[in-house]
């Protein structure tokens, strides 16, 4: 079923984290009293994610642990210990327990608070798949905590994106996209970083974007830690 299994990347090395990271990886860090990893498999469950694969490569026995605890859905725990395969290279070598339809990706190093309906089932809803190899979610500069770039892509009003023409740009990737197993046909062997293939996506124009509808917070540092339990709470949000 469209939408039914997910992959959380979780294998960083969380060096911008140190000296939190020295002993715990990055994804189970926690904001407010639960960790990135938690809340990024939170959001999963909300629109209804069955089975994912989590990759592990810093700490691994950390994030076996982590797996087995939860109880809530069906994980697959991708052993990357011995390369790390950057963003394209690990969703590719998981696409076997991915499934034939489109999936979500999630990075651990962020989160979302969620609108009137949940972002995934938003994105869920939205994919045409005449349309779209994937569609990512963004963040507008208005509605984010922990991140000062330039922005990553530019929309135009039927959703399509393109990369930033200029020094800055209005959309921010917000760590979550929707993506059809036919987007890595032909990709790379080994370690690639999934810009390879958003970059194939926007040649063909089925690069697409959604708009988050309520506040994006990216934890890359300790100091990003209270910046987001701050947003949190302003928020009112757990």
């Amino acid at each position: 079923m469209i939408g039914s299994r997910a992959m959380v990347l979780a294998a960083g090395l969380g060096t911008r984290m140190r000296p939190l990271t020295l002993e715990r990886p990055k994804p189970l860090i926690e904001v407010a009293g639960r960790s990135l990893l938690d809340r990024g498999v939170d959001a999963l469950l909300r629109s209804g994610v069955t089975h994912m694969v989590v990759n592990k490569h810093y700490l691994p026995d950390q994030i076996q642990a982590w797996a087995r605890d939860r109880h809530d859905l069906q994980i697959t725990v991708q052993d990357e210990t011995g390369l790390l395969l950057d963003t394209g290279g690990g969703v590719a070598r998981a696409l076997p327990h991915l499934g034939d339809e489109p999936f979500f990706v999630l990075n651990s190093d962020s989160f979302w608070v969620e609108g009137s309906t949940p972002a995934l089932q938003r994105m869920a809803a939205l994919w045409d798949d005449d349309k779209m190899d994937c569609l990512l979610l963004l963040s507008g500069k208005s509605r984010l905590t922990g991140f000062d770039g330039p922005g990553d892509f530019e929309m135009d009003t039927n959703g399509r994106l393109s990369r930033r023409s200029s020094e800055t740009a209005p959309e921010v990737y917000a760590g979550a996209y929707m993506v059809h197993p036919r987007l890595f046909a032909d990709a790379p062997d080994g370690a690639f970083s999934m810009n390879v293939l958003w970059d194939r996506a926007i040649a063909g124009r089925r690069l697409y974007g959604m708009e988050h509808d309520s506040w994006w917070l990216h934890v890359g540092t300790p100091q990003a830690i209270g910046e987001a339990e701050d947003r949190l709470a302003a928020l009112g949000a757990p």
